[in-house]
């Protein structure tokens, strides 16, 4: 594993050494480094593991910091990143945080922020299950793209929670299919589909305020919308200015 240092000084490859063990989430071993100081004062180092994204943290209470994973100290803030396909893995770890977090506060707000391609309808769904059944308020913020699945997410946020960025965009669609087999097989396939289609159509229709046929129409193709577009449409309530426009 590689790390980036930085520290006061000029380094050298040549006579002092510093030997160091870190301990914490996600990381165990031994850094090294050798480096010799010009300057009377004592180099500083600060080490970060190159790849995940670790901060530290200490734990209230705590003796000493230890690195973290972004994404886990995030959670302790009850922020939830949704930045890729969604699958039942991601689905999964989505849930849990939710419920965990719902549990430990029920009337603080949880913010996922998107920015995702979609991905499957089935573990979307789980996550919009999951989110209508818990008791805190689910404030989305579309960041990037929240595309297919994700802009159902998107829309499914509290009412009057769900944000965009200036520059962020959304598309919607309608569910598609890859069924392969047998003719009976195929068409079971296509019965669910259109099902699924149906049920997705009602909960965009109740959560944009848009006439169901009126969406049918706009998700028979792919169509893309800009923040301030997805905002008429009402799949989403604010866009975040940014604090320049804001003053």
């Amino acid at each position: 594993m590689a790390f980036v240092g930085t520290g006061v000084g000029t380094l050298r490859s040549s006579t002092s050494s510093f030997c160091g063990r870190m301990q914490g989430s996600g990381f165990h071993g031994e850094v090294f480094a050798t480096a010799e100081v010009k300057s009377a004062s004592r180099a500083r180092w600060t080490m970060m593991p190159i790849g995940v994204p670790k901060v530290a943290y200490r734990v209230p209470g705590g003796q000493q910091a230890e690195w973290v994973d972004i994404y886990n100290r995030l959670y302790r803030e009850r922020i939830i990143f949704l930045g890729q396909e969604i699958d039942d893995e991601i689905a999964n770890q989505i849930i849990a945080v939710m419920l965990y977090l719902e549990s430990e506060d029920s009337e603080k707000p949880i913010y996922l922020y998107i920015n995702s391609p979609g991905g499957s309808v089935i573990a979307g769904m789980a996550i919009f299950d999951t989110m209508q059944h818990i008791k805190s308020e689910i404030v989305t913020i579309n960041v990037g793209l929240a595309a297919s699945m994700a802009s159902f997410l998107l829309a499914a946020g509290s009412k009057g929670k769900r944000f965009a960025l200036p520059h962020s965009r959304v598309m919607i669609h309608q569910p598609m299919g890859g069924a392969q087999g047998q003719a009976s097989d195929i068409q079971v396939e296509a019965q669910q589909i259109l099902r699924i289609r149906e049920n997705l159509t009602h909960e965009y229709a109740r959560m944009t305020g848009q006439e169901y046929e009126n969406l049918l129409q706009d998700m028979d193709r792919d169509n893309f919308m800009s923040s301030y577009q997805a905002r008429e449409y009402g799949l989403v309530d604010q866009i975040i200015e940014a604090k320049s426009q804001a003053q």
